[in-house]
């Protein structure tokens, strides 16, 4: 990655305004995508050879309506750290991490994708993010030394696998360059998946380029598409995607690389112990492999149920679904915790019925790790053996 373009000062033209599609949506064979992630490309044409042009590390992906917050000072390490789920007070420079926001009762409110330079920590979030996140920090901030601003009208986010060659900004030396540490378990972190996991190999990052380098980007383009089904076969959770107002991170198996389980306090962290050690999260995440025959393709919010003497029973719903190059169609979804792991369901999308068999990611039985022993009822006989 090239390590010496600055950080341009933001002026007119440097990137769309609200509302404007990206430039690279002028590419030849650009569709843009609609949701979540509109005004960037779902594809270029062919979004089977883009999902292999982009895990091969030969393509790059326009995530440029994403947000980037910048927040500096001394105490913006410790800070954050106070205030969120993963600990971050000793970061090097160079070194990313990965952090939720929670609420009092531990329910997910923001994730943030964290890069330290040295003297500034670097916050990237989804594009919708970003306003309700930079305000809460404003206030939150007291009488610390830390100052923040929205920087994504200088720095636009590019996502690549491998070490694909980009002109990563790196404003006090230190290339702004996030790498995802979903390939294993993180410091203080808990896997609830068991067995080989699937994002073993997700060698996957996140580069912030200068939005006047970004126009003008010499490398292939692969559509969002692409890297939504490599994320949904590595078992990623995404925050547009697999949150909605009551998930806990126990229920996206994000304790791997988003919360550290022996920091100190913050917000949230009593439930995020209490279902950890003692209890279970009422919901779970799971990879469904979807029947293709009908070449239909579920959509976020459709109906996932168990058929049971004839009778659907709704469980839970689809998150997101894509084509994957080599498994197919794929959905991530979050179904009750008690649903038969090994159960056919049903997806019920568009009016059609699309048979979906389960690849188990958090088991019915994830948390209760503490172990406590059960202590007889008040009153009860113990008998010796």
């Amino acid at each position: 990655m090239s390590t010496d373009v600055p950080v341009s000062a933001a002026v007119p033209g440097d990137q769309p305004a609200a509302g404007i599609r990206s430039p690279w949506l002028s590419r030849a064979g650009a569709v843009e995508a609609t949701g979540i992630d509109a005004g960037i490309a779902a594809h270029y044409g062919d979004p089977v050879r883009e999902q292999r042009e982009l895990v091969a590390g030969r393509a790059a992906v326009d995530l440029s309506n994403r947000g980037v917050i910048s927040v500096t000072g001394p105490d913006r390490l410790t800070w954050i750290d106070s205030i969120t789920s993963q600990s971050v007070a000793r970061m090097q420079p160079g070194e990313s991490s990965e952090t939720l926001l929670l609420d009092q009762t531990g329910r997910i409110e923001h994730a943030v994708r964290l890069v330290d330079d040295g003297v500034t920590l670097w916050m990237l979030v989804e594009g919708s993010e970003t306003a309700a996140l930079l305000g809460w920090l404003e206030r939150m901030r007291f009488m610390l030394r830390v100052e923040l601003a929205d920087r994504s009208a200088e720095l636009a986010t590019v996502g690549a696998f491998g070490d694909l060659d980009l002109p990563t900004a790196a404003p006090n030396g230190v290339p702004l360059l996030w790498r995802d540490s979903w390939s294993h378990v993180a410091e203080g972190g808990w896997q609830y998946s068991q067995g080989e996991h699937a994002g073993a190999e997700f060698d996957y990052s996140e580069a912030l380029v200068p939005w006047a380098e970004f126009d003008a980007l010499d490398v292939p383009a692969a559509g969002v598409l692409a890297l939504e089904a490599l994320r949904i076969a590595a078992w990623r959770p995404r925050f547009a995607s697999e949150v909605d107002e009551r998930s806990i991170p126990h229920e996206l198996d994000w304790l791997r690389s988003a919360v550290h389980l022996s920091k100190g306090c913050y917000r949230g962290q009593e439930t995020v112990a209490k279902v950890h050690n003692l209890g279970h999260p009422p919901r779970r995440l799971v990879m469904l492999h979807l029947d293709g025959s009908d070449a239909v393709l579920p959509a976020a919010g459709d109906e996932v149920v168990l058929v049971a003497d004839g009778v659907d029973k709704v469980v839970g719903s689809v998150t997101s679904a894509a084509r994957h190059h080599e498994l197919g169609s794929i959905a991530l979804a979050v179904v009750k915790r008690m649903t038969d792991p090994v159960a056919e369901l049903v997806v019920v999308a568009d009016g059609a019925r699309v048979a979906a068999a389960q690849e188990l990611i958090v088991p019915p039985g994830a948390g209760a790790e503490a172990n406590v022993p059960r202590l007889p009822r008040l009153g009860a006989v113990t008998r010796p053996r």
